[in-house]
């Protein structure tokens, strides 16, 4: 008897990929996905893969358990797990608050889901399994993607970073990179089914590979890996998220410039433009240094389309800390900037610092900051008018699209872009390439709504047209072969353009 399975993920993209995996776990086991379109609460398991990043991740989580506990109560067979980042944190609090759920696992057991249903079922209780290391590297796990035209590939898993509002480091653990051969090989593997786009993941990404980075010229492997990206046939648009600005080096910003398919876009966390703030927050860079790097980057790409995080309110924070923020992102022009008001998260160092700011006082800033952003993203927006642009079709994007008989896209720095999908022969798929030029800017989007200007059919298009999605297969340390490994031995160290 089939067994159908519903995946709900919050939070980061990290999460995302990780619920990809986690489908590839069940589908290897004998699970089937739900049918699109079908109720939650009618699947046969309900996965949520959890966030932990802010407080409202709980409430979200609980809410969602709650109304499932009367469609559990008639129907026992159901079964539901929570993993994710929220689910190493609780742990045992999960049943205890929800006592109708069947599995509860962290973020080192991905792999383990199948089994541990098998064992509530069989136990006729919950099981419980949270480990406190990595048991398997994410990506040497089976996976069934989401996208047939644009691929997550994770490059290192956890943080070394000790930031005092971050919780994620005690959920995450410490960084631990894959070999650059894997993951070429997985970039790969992945054309070799029709994507086009693929977005190296990481905690810390541009942290990727200090234990075996070219000491001797100062070069870094996670440059390199941009540059090995771009000997890749076949694969048109690289983007990685998220940085660190502590270890943004001048030859990342090179490797970007220099590489043709590195998009000209770069998210880059600000978090607070206040040096006294980012010293609570244990931030290794200031002000100064942050904006140096947004210059160096628009003098090698003066198109790249700059994005980031910004915390509201943390603990301390004064009037003149905050006009300081406001500063920063005005000099900086940010395409898009992700705000978010200050929640304590319990572990953290930030929960027990002193002078927690009123919320009315961080409502009023994070109103003034939003209001300054969207200002500056209509006129990054606005800008683009007139400009021919290159998209990949999307799917999803636009919550207005059938009303307004428009299609959407992504540029190339990762502006979205809605148009009308007029003036060539033949429909426009997911997948496609078109290129279009912009009429109207908005603070979220552009508007091209005039004929299309070219439509270039992919593999990515016809497969999302035939209803495929591409497969990861279990793997030990082994994707497709990516060329001769340098005859070394490896404790001399590698450099990402060996693949070794």
């Amino acid at each position: 008897m089939t067994r159908t399975f519903a995946i709900r993920t919050h939070g980061c993209q990290m999460n995302v990929h990780d619920s990809e995996r986690l489908a590839g776990v069940l589908v290897e086991a004998g699970w089937e996905p739900a049918p699109d379109g079908q109720a939650v609460e009618d699947a046969d398991l309900v996965v949520f893969n959890t966030c932990a990043v802010r407080e409202n991740a709980d409430n979200k989580l609980y809410g969602q358990l709650g109304r499932l506990a009367p469609v559990k109560a008639a129907r026992p067979d159901q079964q539901i797990a929570v993993g994710g980042c929220l689910a190493q944190k609780d742990r045992s609090t999960v049943t205890a608050k929800a006592p109708w759920v069947d599995v509860v696992f962290g973020t080192h057991n991905v792999g383990s889901l199948p089994a541990l249903l098998e064992r509530a079922r069989h136990n006729g209780e919950a099981q419980v399994e949270i480990l406190e290391a990595l048991e398997t590297f994410p990506s040497h796990l089976p996976a069934r993607r989401d996208s047939a035209y644009s691929g997550w590939v994770s490059i290192s898993v956890g943080c070394n970073n000790t930031c005092t509002f971050c919780i994620v480091p005690s959920l995450r653990g410490k960084e631990v990179d894959r070999r650059p051969g894997e993951i070429l090989g997985e970039v790969e593997a992945l054309v070799a089914e029709g994507v086009l786009e693929v977005t190296l993941l990481g905690q810390n990404v541009n942290a990727y590979g200090v234990d075996f980075a070219d000491r001797a010229t100062g070069r870094t492997a996670f440059a390199d890996l941009l540059r090995a990206c771009g000997e890749v046939e076949g694969l048109e648009r690289v983007r990685f998220t998220s940085p660190h600005p502590r270890d943004f080096t001048s030859d990342v910003i090179a490797a970007m410039a220099e590489t043709p398919n590195v998009c000209p876009q770069l998210h880059m966390p600000l978090q607070s433009g206040s040096d006294r703030v980012l010293r609570a927050m244990r931030r290794s860079y200031r002000a100064r240094r942050y904006l140096d790097i947004v210059s160096e980057v628009r003098a090698a790409m003066p198109d790249a389309a700059l994005t980031t995080d910004i915390i509201v309110g943390f603990p301390g924070e004064t009037e003149e800390d905050f006009v300081e923020t406001l500063r920063v992102v005005e000099e900086s022009r940010f395409a898009q900037a992700f705000t978010f008001q200050y929640s304590p998260r319990p572990g953290t160092p930030a929960a027990t610092l002193p002078d927690q700011v009123p919320k009315a006082v961080v409502q009023e800033r994070y109103e003034r900051l939003v209001a300054l952003q969207e200002e500056m993203s209509l006129a990054g927006n606005r800008e683009q008018v007139g400009r021919e642009l290159e998209l990949l079709v999307a799917t999803g994007e636009g919550r207005k699209d059938a009303a307004t008989r428009r299609m959407s896209g992504r540029a190339r720095d990762g502006r979205l872009v809605h148009f009308t999908p007029t003036g060539v022969e033949g429909p426009i798929r997911p997948g496609d390439v078109v290129t279009v030029r912009a009429t109207y800017g908005a603070p979220h989007h552009v508007v091209a709504d005039g004929d299309v200007l070219a439509h270039r059919r992919t593999r990515a298009g016809d497969a999302h047209e035939a209803g495929t999605r591409p497969t990861t297969p279990r793997v030990g340390l082994g994707l497709p072969g990516v060329g001769k490994p340098q005859e070394q031995p490896v404790e001399t160290g590698c450099t990402v353009g060996s693949r070794a």
